[in-house]
């Protein structure tokens, strides 16, 4: 499994569609306040973070 760093979500562009928590609700979550935040993990699979960039609508995920 191929790991990469920190994935960040810019929450000035963040339209709250709630796409990458469902592509990827090991990685993404909402939080209290309705913004999306990133888990904190050890690793963070490459591939299933590609995929939530890939469908986010508004390219704010990097």
């Amino acid at each position: 499994m191929n790991e990469m760093k920190v994935p960040i979500v810019e929450l000035s562009e963040c339209i709250a569609c709630g796409v990458c928590v469902e592509t990827c609700p090991e990685i993404f979550r909402f939080n209290d306040t309705g913004y999306i935040e990133v888990i904190e993990l050890a690793v963070y699979p490459e591939p299933n973070v590609n995929d939530a960039i890939k469908y986010c609508p508004v390219d704010c995920i990097h």
